[in-house]
């Protein structure tokens, strides 16, 4: 086995690229941790999280009712929910995702052979690799349904692999995350939180039981990180993504100490009409009027006649010239919002109208005027839509998750039933015909 390492600053090394024999990178700290450090590459540069225009922020939000899409010469499938099994972005996105997963496998398998990493050494970086398995078959499953989980660099075996039932998958999941709180610190073993701690575990098992919906097990994983005073609240909305943001639980840094995030480069644009992308019209509409995140995290661009609007949570392109914002993956917003959902379908009304409250006050609004608990509910779940758009598809899968796709897209040229699941790559499908049948509509 060899792996591919990375000079990046995820880890705070000096080391050259090279290629290196997978046992001699495992038996020294540096280079392990370099590995890891590959890996968080990876995530940022290319698939299913990077900011750029291949990964879910964008595809997501156009193929869901956020953005709209302006290269009228250059088709979008994504855009017009066509979809097909040899289309290349859904190739690539799970050949990028498992090739992650692969790398994941192979930083496991590493430390758990090594004989001269420390035992602190090889938990966090078990930990870590665990994490990010996990966090990318969540992604695969709620887009392509039922998939294989991967746990090993065997080729023979990876080969062959069966697709698992959802429940099964999820199992997976959450056995795979119980195993990495155990062996994550509590504190950032780098600066800048750049590398998932034992909170961003729980972050993610508080999602991940939200879409399963075991809300007592929500709340608690919620509850796990609002509670840990590595984080306090911010109220200024134009601090959220700044790269010292003490409501990040988890982020990407650039590529460079002058880079920014790939999110302002893509969404950012200073005359009309957008070159790529654009808020949707009803999106901007929809928000409530005295709404400060629309003030603070969209902009409009007027030509004279028409006007457009970008997402502005992060502010700097690749011209700053100086790196002031990283990608925020994970953020304290997220867990308000789990655990007020999770406590409305429990029944405690007070606790989750507190966590929804949180958010709409810093956003400018009043408290909610929602009263049962359906009506806390819709209320969570209309408030993720203003919080959470253009990150990483919350609102495709929250649409999806509460069985209010349809009705929700049904006036979206080129929507059916069938986009709620992408095809399974016809690639895939040919080189191991154990991952039939292809998902229905395809």
């Amino acid at each position: 086995m060899t792996l591919l390492i990375s000079c990046d600053n995820f880890v705070e090394v000096d080391l050259p690229g090279s290629q290196l024999n997978g046992e001699t990178v495992f038996e020294d700290a540096t280079t392990a941790n370099a590995a890891m450090a590959g890996v968080y590459t990876k995530l940022r540069d290319t698939g299913l999280l990077t900011g750029r225009s291949t990964g879910l922020s964008c595809r997501l939000g156009l193929y869901s009712d956020e953005l709209d899409y302006y290269q009228a010469n250059d088709p979008n499938y994504f855009y017009t929910n066509s979809l097909f099994s040899a289309e290349s972005g859904i190739q690539d996105l799970w050949n990028q995702s498992y090739n992650v997963i692969y790398s994941s496998n192979a930083v496991i398998e590493g430390v758990s052979a090594s004989k001269s990493l420390s035992q602190n050494d090889k938990n966090h970086l078990k930990g870590e690799a665990l994490f990010v398995r996990t966090l990318i078959h969540f992604y695969l499953l709620n887009l392509y349904g039922e998939i294989p989980y991967v746990k090993t660099t065997d080729y023979v075996q990876n080969s062959k692999v069966h697709k698992m039932p959802v429940s099964e998958v999820y199992n997976q999941i959450v056995n795979d995350l119980s195993e990495a709180v155990l062996l994550l610190p509590e504190d950032y073993i780098s600066s800048e939180r750049v590398r998932p701690n034992k909170a961003a575990t729980h972050a993610l098992l508080a999602r991940v039981y939200l879409f399963m919906g075991l809300w007592a097990e929500a709340a608690n994983s919620a509850s796990a990180v609002l509670n840990n005073p590595l984080y306090t609240w911010e109220p200024d909305l134009d601090k959220i993504f700044l790269k010292g943001s003490t409501t990040t639980i988890w982020q990407f840094i650039p590529d460079s100490n002058t880079a920014n995030s790939a999110e302002g480069n893509l969404f950012i644009f200073n005359s009309g009409p957008p070159a790529s992308v654009a808020l949707n019209n009803n999106l901007m509409s929809s928000f409530e009027s005295n709404d400060q995140r629309k003030t603070h995290w969209t902009r409009a661009i007027t030509d004279g006649n028409l006007t457009w609007y970008h997402a502005y949570k992060y502010k700097l392109d690749s011209g700053a010239g100086i790196s002031s914002e990283y990608s925020v993956v994970f953020r304290l917003a997220e867990q308000y919002l789990i655990r007020a959902e999770a406590r409305a379908r429990q029944g405690d009304l007070i606790g989750a109208k507190e966590d929804l409250n949180k958010i709409r006050n810093t956003a400018g609004l009043n408290d909610t005027n929602a009263l049962t608990s359906a009506e806390i509910t819709t209320a969570v779940l209309n408030e993720r839509r203003f919080e959470f758009f253009t990150e990483f598809g919350h609102r495709f899968f929250d649409l999806k998750r509460t069985g209010i796709l349809d009705t929700t897209l049904a006036s979206k040229p080129g929507w059916s039933h069938d986009d709620a699941l992408w095809p399974l790559p016809a690639q895939e499908l040919q080189a191991n015909p154990n991952l039939n049948p292809q998902n229905s509509g395809y």
